[in-house]
């Protein structure tokens, strides 16, 4: 049956909408049916499907270039993915890939809108972990719209789509997705999971208004497919939220990438990450991250890694991390730079301008892998160092445990002293988030858990232990190799009484400052001392530095 509107309701042609029925063989043969029509005279069209709850068993559907599929909302028109009949069996919604389907440039879906409904991908079983079984699984699409989606507890990725040119994601709600993916090494398992390279050198991709709490692995991930494509430009990520995830937005393989106005907060790795722990091993470079809050993050607030740099971090809040504020660092055997520790393996050019660090458990930036030219201007950095209570252990009638808190009553610790310790019970860790002067309160074991327990919280009595806190926490810390560079006109002390921040700069034994330049900055004010070299720095220019010396 034609539609001469190019509008196909899906209750006509087949689907129930029942939440009984399965609706998979009707949309599958409906997306055929539609699809032959595109092709037969190059216009475009939709499936509309109106409330309902619509049971996808089984099996996924190929998808075809110029179908769009459109419902009433989320929670009205749902799409309820299950796999009893093929236990282990990925059911995404749609798919169209490579591998399966010989997807590639010259055999693309193209102008399709996925709107206004909801995946629920619960009823997916997939033992082993199996990272195709997504709610929606597209690759080589152009033009494509995916607005106004709430996809949930899918067993791998939620929104898992690659190589999208000319495309817009709006509007998608990502939460628990990447549910079976719980060791965080395998691939898949984000909310919004997007493969790029696959269109050439320019991918024109924005990501906005998303919203990624709970996913297994990542909330907002892009990452190259192959190893030998170019990192390609034209991608932005706005005004999106990542939260609980093992990573919130990450830059996996792109050439200036665009982020701009996101809020990542209580991410378990790292707020924003950029490295090469994508598959192909490729990191991210020449990119942006501006007007971004990066708060409370279990660990790092900003992680940068293995990248041949160029990248900028300018005017955001990154406060309150568990570790780190900003950290630079190599991962081995992610990256041609992973296995050097010369200046060979410098990331070159990056650029710290105008930020506010303040209240991050230990040094608010944190260089632990070779830098050249880097430049670090204008930012304030202040009351970092938070980690300053002393050692503690505990047991007997005064501790209990819940699944979120341990408390002690007869403790009497410094609140917020222990932000980011490790607290081990027996065999079991937790990290901790915070604390009052007799509570802890532990981050969840994994994304999207409600527990800091993988099995039972501990039973009232059982001995407790938390670490010591490192003796130096530095505003800036150069523990690896720092050549020509730059650190201007920044502000860098402690407020608090008494101080956190033990120190502005400190140079460790492992670091060094190679022809830096250090000036017009502001050191006054440091709970220790302004500076702490355990290197002395080499060369270049120290001045009108106030409170600096540099034989410090």
């Amino acid at each position: 049956m034609n539609d001469p509107d190019g509008v196909y309701n899906a209750r006509e042609h087949g689907l129930t909408g029942d939440g009984v029925t399965n609706d998979q063989p009707a949309l599958a043969a409906l997306v055929d049916r539609v699809g032959a029509a595109c092709a037969a005279d190059g216009r475009a069209r939709t499936i509309h499907c109106p409330p309902g709850v619509y049971s996808i068993r089984d099996a996924g559907t190929v998808w075809r270039s110029g179908v769009s599929l459109v419902g009433s909302g989320a929670g009205a028109t749902r799409f309820v993915l299950s796999n009893p009949g093929n236990p282990g069996t990925a059911v995404p919604l749609a798919f169209f890939t490579a591998l399966q389907h010989g997807a590639g440039p010259g055999n693309h879906i193209a102008d399709c809108t996925f709107a206004d409904f909801e995946i629920d991908g619960s009823g997916v079983s997939a033992d082993p972990y199996n990272v195709l079984a997504k709610g929606l699984g597209l690759q080589y699409v152009l033009r494509g719209r995916f607005r106004d989606l709430y996809i949930h507890d899918t067993a791998a990725s939620g929104l898992g789509c690659d190589f999208l040119q000319d495309t817009v994601v709006q509007g998608v709600i990502a939460l628990r997705c990447g549910r079976l993916e719980d060791t965080g090494t395998q691939i898949g398992g984000a909310g919004l999971g997007i493969g790029i390279g696959g269109w050439g050198e320019v991918e024109r991709l924005t990501i906005s208004g998303c919203t990624a709490v709970g996913n297994g692995t990542n909330g907002i991930f892009l990452e190259l497919q192959n190893a030998a494509w170019t990192p390609p430009r034209g991608i932005r990520i706005t005004n999106c939220h990542a939260e609980d995830n093992r990573y919130g937005i990450s830059d996996w393989g792109a050439e200036g990438l665009v982020v701009a106005a996101c809020v990542m907060i209580g991410n378990h790795e790292a707020g924003f990450d950029v490295s090469g722990l994508g598959t192909t091993g490729v990191p991210g470079r020449g990119g942006i991250v501006t007007g971004c809050v990066i708060d409370a993050n279990v660990r790092d607030g900003v992680s940068v890694g293995n990248t041949p740099g160029r990248y900028t971090v300018t005017g955001n809040r990154i406060s309150r991390n568990g570790r780190y504020g900003y950290r630079e660092y190599n991962t081995p055997g992610t990256s041609a730079f992973a296995s050097a520790s010369t200046a060979d393996s410098a990331s070159v050019g990056m650029v710290l301008d105008g930020n506010d660090i303040w209240c991050n458990a230990l040094d608010g930036i944190r260089i632990d892998s070779p830098v050249a030219d880097a430049t670090v201007l204008g930012n304030r950095i202040r009351d970092n160092g938070v980690q300053r209570a002393p050692a503690a252990e505990g047991g007997g009638p005064s501790v209990t445990y819940t699944a979120t808190a341990m408390t002690d009553t007869s403790a009497r610790w410094e609140p917020g002293g222990h932000l980011g310790k490790i607290l081990t019970v027996g065999a079991d860790m937790a990290i901790v988030t915070g604390n009052t002067a007799t509570e802890l309160t532990l981050a969840p074991w994994r994304p999207g858990a409600t527990s800091a327990w993988r099995a039972e919280p501990p039973g009232a009595g059982t001995p407790y232990r938390l670490p010591e806190p490192p003796e130096i926490r530095a505003g800036i810390t150069l523990n690896a190799e720092a050549r020509d560079y730059t650190i201007r006109a920044n502000r860098i002390w402690d407020g608090g009484r008494p101080g956190t921040q033990t120190h502005g700069l400190w140079i460790t034994g492992s670091g060094g400052c190679v022809s830096g330049r250090v000036v017009d900055n502001d050191l006054e004010g440091n709970a220790v001392a302004a500076t702490r070299f355990d290197i002395g720095p080499e060369g270049g220019e120290w001045a009108r530095n106030r409170d600096v010396s540099r034989s410090a």
